[in-house]
């Protein structure tokens, strides 16, 4: 109980650093191919430094950062987009990921902002939902308005799940944010999120209501 939080931190931090240096060897592979025979010495004892491929992708990502905060970056991202837009075979993954990644990741959208109960997989069985948006297209018109878009996960990995529009009316929103809600679903509800006030709830305060008294 003691040992385990820490072993799994350090077992998460050892696979990330191995992820990073794996895609730095892989540039140090393709820039070998290309490089004068001079060079390939330099390139061989690079494979050798500890942690140098996650110091090199991390500077990048910052650099990359940088670039884009302002107008001539804004500029060569749209260039690169170009690019990759007109690509045949490449565009089309290219595409899917660009879309899936500003709707999870934008700053003013609500995918995965929002923890939800839902039914599922029957009737009277309730389990934890995050809410992704809502049907639009096509799919709205066939299911009508006030539906809503909701990501189930499975646990306790919960990077896979189901992908379920249900009737707004059917769900209920919680007030636990999305970290407690992953916390819950992680432990298998072992690790009870903190109680929020609800105002349905025993012992809440109702709300004052005007005076209308004649």
């Amino acid at each position: 109980m003691v040992w385990l939080p820490l072993a799994i931190t350090i077992w998460v931090l050892l696979w990330l650093m191995g992820t990073m240096d794996s895609v730095f060897f892989g540039l140090l592979s393709m820039l070998s191919a290309v490089t004068p025979t001079y060079l390939e010495p330099l390139i061989e004892r690079l494979h050798h430094i500890p942690g140098l491929g996650v110091l090199l992708v991390v500077l990048g990502l910052l650099l990359t950062g940088a670039l884009v905060t302002n107008v001539a970056g804004r500029w060569w991202l749209r260039q690169w987009d170009t690019l990759f837009t007109n690509i045949p075979i490449v565009k089309s993954i290219y595409n899917s990921v660009k879309k899936v990644s500003d709707t999870l990741f934008s700053s003013n959208g609500n995918a995965f902002r929002t923890a939800m109960l839902v039914q599922y997989p029957r009737a009277g069985s309730w389990t934890i939902a995050f809410q992704t948006g809502v049907p639009g297209g096509e799919v709205q018109s066939h299911l009508g308005a006030d539906m809503v878009s909701v990501y189930v996960p499975t646990t306790p990995n919960p990077t896979s799940g189901f992908f379920l529009m249900l009737p707004r009316s059917e769900v209920i929103e919680l007030d636990m944010s999305v970290d407690e809600a992953l916390t819950y679903v992680i432990s298998m509800g072992s690790v009870a999120p903190t109680a929020h006030p609800h105002p349905g709830a025993a012992g809440a305060v109702a709300p004052t209501l005007p005076n209308t008294s004649l």
